[in-house]
C-alpha cells in the first residue's frame, strides 16, 4: 500500500503555548494574600501591573481581560465601600492568575474534521479542524484545536497562538428532568431522597432550581441516614452536564477545552469529533471523549454546532462503558449507531433510539491478525464512502505495539463486516521505539478528500503527523 507521510508536519509539544488559568486557594489563604496586595503603595501596585501588560498584551490578546475575571471571582472576599480602581482590580487578579503549560508533555491522539467555514477557498480545497490531546503538568488532558487547508493533496497548518483562553461556563445550565431520572435509576441512586429531590422539579430545570431543593430538603429532612451518598452523586452528576462558550473574537487554535467537571478533573482524553447530519438535513459536530477522575473513565458526549458554543452530557446506558466509544455521522435504519469496545479485546455496535442512551451491544469484530491479538478498537467515526462505512481501527500485538488498520462495514447493515486489513496502514517505525509512550501510533479520527484518506496520526503518544493514502489501495488491499 502506498502511503504518503508528510514528513514536513510534525506537531510537537511546546512549553511555550500556556493557558492562563485562574488561581484559588482555600479561603484563608485568599485573605492573606489580599492582606498583602493591600499593603502596598500605589506605585509599588502600579509598576508590578505595568510590568505585566507590557508582557502579555498583544495585538492578538489581552491579559486585561483575564485579569478582571480572575479578580471578580474572589471580590466577595474584600470588605470596601467604594468602587475599586481599575489598576487595583488588575493587580489583584494578576495574584490569583496562574500559567499552565497544558500541552508540556505530549500532543497526541488528533481527531480531524471539516471546518464549518468553508468560505474563500478554491474548487477541490477543504478546509479543516483538527483537535488534539494536549497532555501538561500533574499528566492532565485537555483538548486543543488547530487549523488548515488541504491543497492538491498539500497539507497546511496555521501558527498556533502561543496564549490559550478557557471559555466562559454557563453557571445555571438547564437539564431534561426525564433524562437526568433515568440517570439516577442506571446508577443505583433512585430513592427516596433523589424522588423527594428531583419530583418538585419543572420537566426543564436549572442547576439553581436543582441545588434550592437540595438545600430545601436537608433543611426539613435531618432524619435520613446517608443522605449526603445521594445528594453527592445528584449534584455530580448535574455539574457532568454543562455548558460554556468561547469569545467569538479568539482563533480556533486560542481555545482550549479543560478539564470542568468532577468526573474530568484528570483530565478529558480522545475527542472522537464527527459531523453528523440529522434527518431534518441540520448539522453539529459531535465528539465522544472520556472523562477521568483518576480512578473510574467516564463516557462523555460534547456537542457544538460552531466550535463557539458547546454542551457536555453524559452518555448512558450498560453499552456506555469503556474508552473508544464513536458515533457515525448520520442515522442507520432510523437509529442512532455507534461503535463501543465493551471487554478491552473486541469491537460492539450498539443502535439507539435515544442519543444519550445505549444498550444491547453487538459483537462485530474479533482478534484475528497477530498484530491485533491483545486487542482492537475503532480509531475514530466511521467514514461513509460509497463502498460503505470505512473505519480506522487499532491493534496492540506483541511487544503491545498499536498500529492502525482499517475495515469495512455494510452501509445499510454495519453489524456485518465486508472487508478488513490483513496488514497495518500504519506502524510504529522500526528505527524510532521511544516516546511518552514508546512502540505506539494512533489516531482518534480521519477524513476523506477527493478519494483519498487524511489520516492525522500521533507518534509514541507525544506528537502529530499525517499521512495521505489512496482510499482504492485501502480497498484492493481488504480480504
Amino acid at each position: 500500500m502506498n502511503v504518503k507521510n508528510i514528513d514536513s508536519i510534525n506537531i510537537v509539544p511546546s512549553q511555550s503555548r500556556v493557558l492562563f488559568r485562574p488561581f484559588i486557594p482555600n479561603s484563608e489563604r485568599i485573605k492573606n494574600i489580599l492582606s498583602r496586595i493591600f499593603s502596598l503603595s500605589e506605585k509599588e501596585g502600579n509598576l508590578i501591573i505595568n510590568n505585566i501588560k507590557k508582557e502579555y498584551n498583544t495585538e492578538q490578546f489581552n491579559i486585561e481581560k483575564i485579569l478582571l475575571t480572575n479578580f471578580n471571582l474572589i471580590e466577595k472576599f474584600i470588605s470596601h465601600d467604594s468602587e475599586i480602581p481599575y489598576n487595583k482590580k488588575l493587580l489583584i487578579g494578576s495574584f490569583f492568575t496562574q500559567k499552565y503549560a497544558l500541552e508540556s508533555a505530549a500532543l497526541c491522539n488528533p481527531s480531524i474534521i471539516e471546518h464549518p467555514n468553508q468560505s474563500g477557498l478554491k474548487k477541490g480545497e477543504l478546509r479543516f479542524i483538527l483537535s488534539l490531546r494536549a497532555i501538561g503538568e500533574g499528566h492532565i488532558s485537555s483538548i486543543v484545536f488547530r487549523e488548515g487547508v488541504i491543497k492538491n493533496n498539500k497539507i497546511s497548518l496555521n501558527e498556533a497562538a502561543s496564549f490559550l483562553i478557557e471559555p466562559i461556563k454557563n453557571p445555571n445550565p438547564f437539564f431534561i428532568k426525564n433524562l437526568f431520572t433515568r440517570k439516577l435509576i442506571e446508577l443505583g441512586i433512585w430513592n427516596d431522597i433523589s424522588k423527594n429531590i428531583i419530583e418538585p422539579l419543572s420537566e426543564s430545570f436549572t442547576l439553581e432550581s436543582l441545588l434550592n431543593s437540595i438545600t430545601k430538603f436537608i433543611r426539613e429532612n435531618t432524619y435520613f441516614t446517608d443522605i449526603h451518598i445521594t445528594i453527592d452523586a445528584i449534584k455530580t452528576l448535574a455539574f457532568s452536564n454543562y455548558e460554556v462558550v468561547f469569545d467569538s473574537y479568539t482563533s480556533i487554535s486560542e481555545r482550549v477545552i479543560f478539564p470542568s467537571s468532577p468526573t474530568e478533573i484528570n483530565g478529558i482524553e480522545d475527542a472522537r469529533f464527527v459531523k453528523f447530519i440529522d434527518d431534518d438535513k441540520t448539522i453539529k459536530y459531535l465528539a465522544t471523549y472520556t472523562a477521568y477522575d483518576g480512578k473510574i473513565i467516564f463516557p462523555q458526549l460534547l456537542e457544538t454546532s460552531d466550535f463557539i458554543s458547546f454542551r457536555f452530557l453524559t452518555l448512558n446506558g450498560e453499552a456506555a462503558k469503556n474508552k473508544g466509544m464513536a458515533l457515525f455521522p448520520r442515522k442507520i435504519n432510523g437509529l442512532y449507531t455507534m461503535l463501543s469496545r465493551q471487554d478491552n479485546e473486541n469491537l460492539f455496535v450498539v443502535f439507539s433510539d435515544n442519543l444519550h442512551f445505549w444498550f444491547d451491544p453487538i459483537k462485530i469484530i474479533r482478534p484475528r491478525f497477530t498484530w491485533e491479538f491483545i486487542q482492537i478498537g475503532n480509531c475514530g467515526s466511521p467514514i461513509e464512502i460509497e463502498e460503505g462505512w470505512l473505519v480506522l481501527s487499532h491493534g496492540v500485538g506483541p511487544m503491545r505495539k498499536y498500529c492502525i488498520g482499517a475495515f469495512l462495514l455494510d452501509k445499510k447493515n454495519p453489524s456485518k463486516v465486508i472487508g478488513r486489513l490483513k496488514n497495518p496502514i500504519i506502524e510504529p517505525k522500526k528505527n524510532n521505539k521511544q516516546g511518552y509512550v514508546p512502540n505506539v501510533v494512533y489516531t482518534c479520527g480521519g477524513l476523506v478528500h477527493n478519494n483519498k484518506l487524511i489520516l492525522p496520526y500521533s507518534m509514541f503518544d507525544y506528537s502529530t503527523t499525517f499521512a495521505i493514502i489512496d482510499i482504492k489501495d485501502i480497498l484492493d488491499e481488504m480480504v
